[in-house]
């Protein structure tokens, strides 16, 4: 054994002679310039090229790396053969990555592409007042260098675009509400926020199918349609209007679009907004891909029919309208006299410059009575989609029996079905006053099918003596317009009234403080 192992120790004694001389020889200058010489001319000979995407650049967190990990999570989780799961802060979903050290291939517009991870142990550091991980970690890019153009104009942000859609996906959203009168929580925000768990979706709506199928190709194009915005020149909003009775599910189709697209949403109150400066920084505040709901406009402010009012009124009347237009109508109690948003803040808000100031972002309106708002709100630009929530009709009616009592329409005689759908149209039920009487009867689908046609058939009776919510509705209307006409007539002897009110009651305030000083 000591035979083979002198020569051996001989060979390991030259080496380290040889190295000691190279380095007397040689100073560190020199070698690194060789060594960067030989690198030069292996990278001119080799044909591809590198990249380095480091997770930390200086101090600061490299958004890039981010979006590289989540990008290659997206194909990992099939590919790779070692990866590591991870689980961000507000998500219901594992995330897949490479595990250190690992590689994986992609191809990008026929171009293949090889990314590494490459994780190895920094240094030791010194005092720093931010510490930095033990590990250093990046990923290395190599590509052929004839796609080098390709890669760096398109490809990265091909990359961080698709990371954006997936941690968005990955995130559990939010539904947001303005703070009261305007106060800010502890980080400066004017939204507080609620995870937002709606089950509501388009496959549960209990809507006509041909109707929802144009409304999920209205929401995809829009959202699929950021070239087109661009192109045109338009901003990158869309406006929807849900009109109809109440109990026709306008708050489950904004939770389906929500759940479509996956939007955060900004529930706007207007009745905690005083001015319009106010409402533009909540605006500000919105994020994009988010849809903002404005709920039962025609009951936060007064936007009432202008025209309307002004056609039958005189120009003294027309005046006490708009001023009381520009108070607002929709506070209460004592901030409601201090509210001073107008109309046409509201409008600039939805369609003016400020608009502008985010992007991919959709307004929702809410409303019972559609023939009260004003004109302008009404048109394409401000919203440009009026969806009406009608009455549950027949195919909506099918969808409910699904979805409270698991029946197909294969699963119900045909003679049900028949009286079913010859009562429905007749009896006008919401399809919220349909589902309270199938959740009432969900252990027994018999007796469940049973009641509801019965209860059908009575509401139908009903509505052929009295003629039927739709009429009853147009009443309401034009009893309304007769008593807003009035009140417009004789706007000073409203505002007598109100001052010889306020004074009784500054008269009795005052005459309680003198018996309690007495006291």
């Amino acid at each position: 054994m000591k035979e083979y192992w002198t020569p051996f120790a001989s060979l390991l004694g030259v080496l380290a002679f040889c190295q000691s001389l190279i380095q007397v020889v040689f100073p560190p200058e020199l070698r690194f310039a060789i060594v960067k010489l030989s690198n030069r001319i292996f990278h001119g000979f080799s044909s591809y090229c590198y990249f380095d995407i480091t997770e930390i650049d200086g101090v600061n967190t490299n958004e890039l790396y981010n979006a590289v990990q989540l990008y290659l999570s997206s194909s990992a989780s099939i590919t790779g053969s070692r990866l590591s799961l991870t689980r961000a802060l507000n998500s219901s979903a594992t995330t897949f990555g490479l595990s250190n050290n690992d590689c994986m291939v992609d191809i990008y517009n026929g171009v293949t592409v090889l990314w590494e991870h490459v994780v190895t142990q920094r240094q030791a550091q010194t005092f720093s007042w931010r510490p930095l991980p033990e590990e250093k970690r990046g990923f290395t890019l190599r590509i052929k260098k004839r796609d080098k153009t390709l890669i760096l104009d398109s490809y990265l942000d091909y990359i961080m675009e698709k990371a954006n859609d997936i941690r968005r996906k990955n995130q559990d959203r939010l539904l947001y509400t303005n703070s009261k009168g305007g106060s800010l929580d502890s980080r400066g925000h004017p939204w507080e926020s609620v995870p937002f768990k709606h089950p509501s979706t388009f496959e549960t709506l209990a809507m006509d199918p041909v109707k929802k199928q144009e409304i999920m190709e209205d929401l995809m194009g829009f959202a699929n349609g950021q070239g087109f915005y661009q192109k045109t020149g338009r901003a990158w909003k869309r406006g929807y209007l849900l009109y109809g009775p109440p109990g026709t599910g306008k708050s489950s189709m904004i939770a389906a679009m929500a759940n479509y697209l996956g939007y955060d949403i900004y529930d706007l109150e207007l009745t905690e907004v005083h001015t319009n400066s106010d409402l533009r920084k909540l605006l500000m505040k919105t994020s994009s891909k988010s849809i903002i709901v404005i709920e039962d406009i025609d009951c936060s402010l007064n936007l009432t029919n202008r025209k309307k009012a002004n056609s039958t009124s005189s120009p003294a009347r027309s005046a006490y309208y708009d001023m009381g237009e520009m108070r607002g109508g929709g506070g209460s109690g004592e901030d409601g006299g201090n509210n001073t948003m107008t109309l046409s803040g509201l409008l600039n808000f939805t369609d003016g410059l400020w608009s502008c100031c985010g992007s991919e972002r959709i307004f929702v309106f809410t409303t019972n009575h559609i023939e009260k708002l004003d004109p302008a709100l009404l048109r394409s630009g401000r919203m440009d989609m009026h969806i009406f929530m009608s009455y549950c009709s027949f195919p909506a009616l099918k969808i409910l029996l699904k979805n409270y009592l698991g029946l197909n329409e294969v699963d119900l005689e045909v003679a049900v079905l028949e009286e079913l759908e010859g009562v429905v149209d007749r009896a006008e039920m919401t399809p919220a006053d349909v589902s309270e009487v199938l959740i009432k009867n969900r252990s027994n689908k018999e007796k469940a099918v049973r009641e509801l046609l019965e209860a059908l058939e009575v509401r139908a009776e009903t509505n052929a003596k009295t003629g039927g919510p739709r009429e009853r509705d147009a009443e309401n209307v034009e009893e309304d317009e007769e008593q807003e006409k009035r009140a417009l007539e004789t706007p000073k002897q409203g505002c007598d009234e109100f001052e010889e009110e306020s004074c009784k009651q500054r008269k009795a305030n005052d005459e309680k403080d003198d018996d309690m000083t007495k006291k």
